[in-house]
């Protein structure tokens, strides 16, 4: 999970008024989300699955059928990672047992503090123990139109399928739909305004999702300009949130505005794939994005360079490419036109159609420099 993501927290306890308290305790702060309270053990271990939760929090004196240690139990069988804290009393004291499935231990009476604190620390906990299973979120970007951004976005998608990572490409051209366009979806295949308004959970996501011939799962832009402006921040923030715990690779195609809701998504990625061409305009809204994003707070290293038709340089030096960027980009791919287009003019990747291409070899080696080299599968093996 990033950083600037909300924590998911999933409260199991049975007294009305201690459910209250805490609700209340959270109300007023943005690091944690209390996604839902249940009061039943059982009904609780059955929605874990599908709501997703990055942390739970158990009453130690849970009533009822099932009790707080049986949840604990029960999680750990059906293979569960979340960390869960034990709520209880300083009458019946409670040892955190990350072995037997306790990962911290909150005490009544507890402050706000108290428990934004602990939360926090078992998440941190959870995520240095996750290491590189950590989902890793990339914006390709670019500062002007026509640089290939979208093909880009999907054949880099695609070639992290073919290296094991299960995959999502986000259209975040909500305006414009540049994915639509380039795959020939259907007008009336389903996108983010397919989503509920109140809680989304993995079963929606399934059924809203296109399953793309690649093999690759697409969260598609509205069908119509207009309804962009239905598309808000908040749904964009909750559902790239979900995606994360679900996908190992969450690869969003951008506009170019750099709009509110464009800024939502730079924050909340570890990467900014940013693609540049051999074209004067291109270079130089570079450098005044690349004023911007140092203005906003982003690091250096967030940041990299795709020099994308890298064998097409129009009379202009790599090293003044080079020079203008501040550093040597990171990456190049060359443009091989007759494969990118004959691919593109049939809605398919080029590293599916022509995987044997200089070109579908450069975004293999983009891939793997990104997300890491991961387990080779079949396109489409889940």
């Amino acid at each position: 999970m990033a950083a600037s993501d909300q924590i998911r927290l999933l409260f199991i306890e049975d007294v009305p008024q201690v459910a209250q308290y805490v609700r209340g305790l959270l109300a007023s702060q943005t690091q944690i989300k209390l996604i839902d309270v249940i009061s039943d053990g059982g009904k609780a271990v059955l929605q874990v699955p599908e709501i997703r939760p990055d942390v739970i929090i158990i009453d130690a004196l849970l009533q009822g059928r099932v009790k707080a240690d049986q949840v604990v139990s029960r999680l750990r069988e059906i293979g569960g990672t979340i960390p869960v804290i034990m709520l209880t009393v300083p009458q019946q004291p409670v040892e955190p047992d990350p072995e037997h499935g306790i990962h911290g231990v909150l005490s009544m009476p507890f402050s706000g503090y108290d428990i934004i604190t602990r939360v926090n620390q078992v998440v941190k906990d959870q995520e240095a123990g996750a290491g590189s299973a950590r989902s890793h979120a990339v914006a390709v970007f670019a500062p002007k139109g026509g640089v290939g951004r979208t093909t880009i976005a999907f054949n880099l998608s695609v070639a992290a399928a073919r290296q094991g990572h299960r995959t999502v490409l986000v259209d975040g051209s909500i305006q414009f739909a540049d994915l639509r366009a380039l795959l020939r979806v259907p007008a009336d295949a389903p996108s983010i305004l397919d989503l509920p308004t109140d809680r989304v959970v993995e079963s929606d996501l399934a059924e809203v999702l296109w399953r793309d011939p690649s093999g690759i799962d697409i969260l598609l832009a509205p069908p119509r300009i207009e309804m962009a402006e239905m598309v808000t921040t908040r749904d964009v923030e909750k559902v790239l949130s979900l995606l994360r715990r679900l996908y190992d690779a969450v690869i969003i195609d951008m506009s170019v505005a750099l709009d509110e809701l464009n800024l939502v998504l730079l924050d909340r990625v570890e990467t900014i794939l940013e693609i540049v061409t051999y074209d004067s305009t291109t270079i130089h809204n570079t450098i005044a994005l690349a004023d911007t994003f140092r203005a906003i707070g982003y690091p250096a290293s967030k940041v990299q360079y795709l020099v994308n038709r890298a064998d097409a340089n129009g009379g202009i030096a790599p090293a003044d490419l080079e020079k203008a960027l501040g550093r040597v980009p990171e990456h190049v791919v060359r443009s091989e036109g007759a494969v990118v287009v004959a691919a593109n003019n049939q809605g398919v990747p080029f590293v599916l159609s022509d995987p044997g291409a200089g070109v579908s070899g450069d975004i293999d080696r983009v891939a793997a420099s990104l997300l890491g080299v991961g387990r080779a599968v079949a396109v489409g093996a889940r």
